[in-house]
C-alpha cells in the first residue's frame, strides 16, 4: 500500500471514530434524559446532530447503540485503579477503596447509567449480565483477593472472602447510593462519603480482624 493510501485510510478511520463518539455522546444524553423506552433513533440523531441515515451506518438500532454505551461504561470502570497491594495496611486500604468506589458509582452520570441498565436488564439480560460481571463482580473479586492475602498471615479471620468483600462494599453504599441512584438526593459530599466509609471499615474490622 502506498503512503498516500495509508494516509487516506488513517484520515477516514479518525473521521469514523469522531463520528461514532459524536453519536454515542448524543445517545448517552438521550438515554439519561428519556430512558431506554423513551429514546428513539430520531431523537438520538437530533441530539448527536447527525442524520438518521448516518446513525444507521454506525448502529443497526437503539439496542446496539445502548450496548455500545454499556460496554464503554464497563471499560471505564475497569480502568479505575484501586491499590490492592497486599503489603498495604488493611484499614488504610479499605478506607481508600471504599471512598474511591463510592465516588465511582455516585459520580455525575454514573447513576443514570446504572438506572438504565437496571431498567433494561430483564429484556436484555446479556447486557445486564456483562455490566455486572465487568463492573460490580470484578470489583468484588479484586477486593476478595486482597482480603485473602491477609487471611494467610493471620491479620484477618474470614471464611468466605468474596462474601466479606461484597458485605464491605454494600455497607459503604449505605445511605449514599440508593438515594443518589433514585434521585432522592444529589451526589454525596466528600465528608459524607468519608463518614460512611469510616463507619463501614470499623464494622468490618470489628467482625473480621484477627483477635
Amino acid at each position: 500500500m502506498v503512503a498516500a493510501d495509508r494516509h487516506t485510510l488513517h484520515v477516514v478511520s479518525e473521521e469514523d471514530s469522531s463520528k461514532r463518539r459524536q453519536i454515542m455522546d448524543g445517545a448517552r444524553k438521550v438515554f439519561m434524559d428519556l430512558g431506554f423506552d423513551g429514546a428513539s433513533m430520531g431523537e438520538i440523531a437530533r441530539a448527536a446532530a447527525v442524520s438518521k441515515g448516518t446513525l444507521y451506518v454506525y448502529f443497526a438500532d437503539k439496542c446496539a447503540l445502548f450496548e455500545a454505551i454499556v460496554e464503554e461504561e464497563s471499560l471505564q470502570h475497569g480502568q479505575v485503579v484501586f491499590n490492592f497491594d497486599p503489603a498495604r495496611d488493611v484499614e488504610t486500604t479499605l478506607k481508600e477503596f471504599g471512598r474511591a468506589y463510592v465516588h465511582l458509582i455516585c459520580r455525575p452520570g454514573g447513576g443514570s447509567a446504572i438506572r438504565t441498565v437496571m431498567a433494561i436488564a430483564e429484556r436484555m439480560p446479556e447486557v445486564g449480565r456483562r455490566y455486572y460481571e465487568r463492573v460490580l463482580d470484578k470489583s468484588i473479586g479484586r477486593l476478595a483477593d486482597y482480603l485473602s492475602a491477609h487471611v494467610a498471615p493471620g491479620d484477618l479471620t474470614i471464611d468466605d472472602c468474596r462474601l466479606a468483600a461484597a458485605q464491605f462494599m454494600e455497607v459503604c453504599k449505605a445511605t449514599l447510593f440508593l438515594p443518589f441512584v433514585f434521585q432522592a438526593e444529589p451526589a454525596p459530599s466528600e465528608e459524607r462519603i468519608a463518614n460512611v466509609v469510616d463507619s463501614a471499615t470499623r464494622m468490618f474490622l470489628a467482625t473480621y480482624r484477627a483477635k
